[in-house]
């Protein structure tokens, strides 16, 4: 966040902030885990330098104190300033509101979807289909038709962030959709260690596997989380084999492919890839595009222009969820502060996500691709010619090293054949003072700039 606009942060009030972090948390990591931990959580207020913030039970309060606290202080000081600490207490607190683009509330009866809420948002219609998913989602389509299925159970691997989680929802979503008495059940990995491990404790596993073993399709996500925990493996073999030999349906995903899994047991891993196995890829720029203008045009009353787009689209390339998270952030924070979203507000709004995702430039790069667009051979920026034809590219080439790299300008004039810091310096003074006047040159420049950036 830049410091130019934290008066607005003030001016908007301690709810319009706590907002933004939830989307922040809920953009970091990931829904099922936000709705999970972090959604049950309630703003109290604040009280000098400290947030009070409220959770429902001690067991909750416990696992944010230890997994989240010190993150939620970060980014209220980011927000404030002011705040130094945030206190975490025991207390009925109000859920969470649903996010400015989150959809009403699920309609389903309560007892037709057991563990984690469907999220009616994540459905076939608004998942974004390109080469990276396609398998994946045409099989996901096929498993939540109802009808006759080839494979058993569905397993959907991919680096977190790329649409695995979307497709549960949406595969759930649709089945109920088609049968409306039909039971769901959608758990993270994580949650049915916690509720099989209290059901240990309070001697009743019977209700547990009973519930579970009824349904019609069981949906486990980030199946990982349970490597090296070997009662709860034990239940979760028992669990699937009792969903596939009784014809149910099957949906699980990891972070990796079933053969790539550390921690799990043989027999448990075998069962997995017995099924289809269907991974998704990282999105490549096309899918980036495409997700974001889906994204854009469910935002009703917000603007964002196309070179915003294409900018986010080819500068958060690592994953679908921190696309749209970034996006999110932007047009929140464009609505509080009031101001355009712009080329210039996006890069101040996203400074820290931007430099976690900034390419490397090196000088190497700059002279090869300077090189290449003037025609000129490599050994050109390195030598002593002083035509003009040589010259002139050689002092773009240190421009964009001055300018796209943390090198010193000593640094750079040596890589440039040796030259003096300040001959480094004139360069850049002189590209400066041409871009004002010479349009072809400043145009240039600015592609140089893109190719090397993107």
């Amino acid at each position: 966040m830049f410091s130019s606009d934290r008066r607005a942060d003030d001016a908007a009030g301690p709810s319009a902030v706590w907002t933004l972090i939830q989307s922040a948390l809920r953009a970091e990591i990931g829904d099922a885990s936000y709705d999970t931990w972090l959604r049950p959580v309630g703003f109290v207020g604040i009280d000098g330098d400290t947030v009070r913030l409220a959770a429902p039970s001690h067991f909750l309060a416990d696992w944010v104190t230890s997994n989240f606290l010190e993150r939620l202080r970060i980014l209220w000081g980011a927000h404030r300033p002011g705040i130094r600490h945030v206190a975490l207490s025991v207390a009925t607190v109000t859920a969470a509101p649903a996010l400015p683009d989150a959809a009403p509330a699920l309609a389903h009866p309560a007892a037709a979807c057991i563990g984690l809420p469907l999220e009616p948002r994540y459905s076939f219609e608004t998942f974004v289909v390109g080469k990276s998913n396609e398998l994946a989602y045409n099989a996901a389509r096929t498993l939540a038709e109802g009808g006759p299925i080839s494979f058993n159970p569905l397993f959907l691997h991919g680096t977190t962030g790329l649409g695995k989680t979307h497709l549960m929802h949406a595969i759930g979503g649709e089945l109920r959709a088609r049968e409306p008495n039909a039971k769901v059940a959608y758990l993270s990995a994580e949650k049915f260690m916690v509720e099989f491990l209290a059901a240990l404790r309070a001697k009743d596993t019977i209700s547990f596997k009973q519930r579970l073993r009824s349904v019609d399709l069981l949906m486990i996500d980030d199946v990982q989380f349970i490597a090296g925990k070997e009662s709860t493996q034990e239940e979760f073999f028992h669990t699937m084999n009792e969903i596939i030999s009784a014809g149910k349906r099957l949906v699980i995903t990891a972070d990796r492919s079933p053969q790539n899994l550390e921690g799990i047991q043989e027999r448990i891993l075998s069962r997995m890839a017995w099924g289809l196995v269907a991974d998704i890829n990282a999105a490549d720029y096309e899918l980036r595009l495409n997700i974001l203008h889906t994204k854009a045009a469910a935002m009703p009353g917000s603007a964002v222009p196309q070179d915003v787009i294409e900018f986010l689209a080819r500068k958060i390339t690592s994953n679908v969820r921190e696309l749209e998270g970034a996006l999110n952030r932007v047009v929140a924070y464009a609505r509080l502060v009031g101001k355009p979203v712009t080329i210039d507000f996006t890069r101040e709004t996203l400074a820290d996500l931007l430099r976690a995702h900034e390419k490397k430039v090196t000088i190497d790069d700059i002279q090869r691709r300077v090189a290449e667009h003037y025609g000129l051979k490599l050994g050109d920026m390195l030598s002593a010619r002083r035509a003009v034809e040589v010259a002139r590219p050689r002092q773009v080439a240190m421009y964009l090293a001055k300018k796209l790299t943390p090198r010193s300008l000593p640094e750079i004039g040596r890589r440039f054949g040796g030259r003096d810091h300040t001959t480094v310096m004139h360069a850049v003074k002189r590209i400066d003072e041409l871009r004002a006047k010479d349009p072809e040159l400043d145009g240039d420049v600015a592609l140089l700039s893109r190719m090397l950036d993107s």
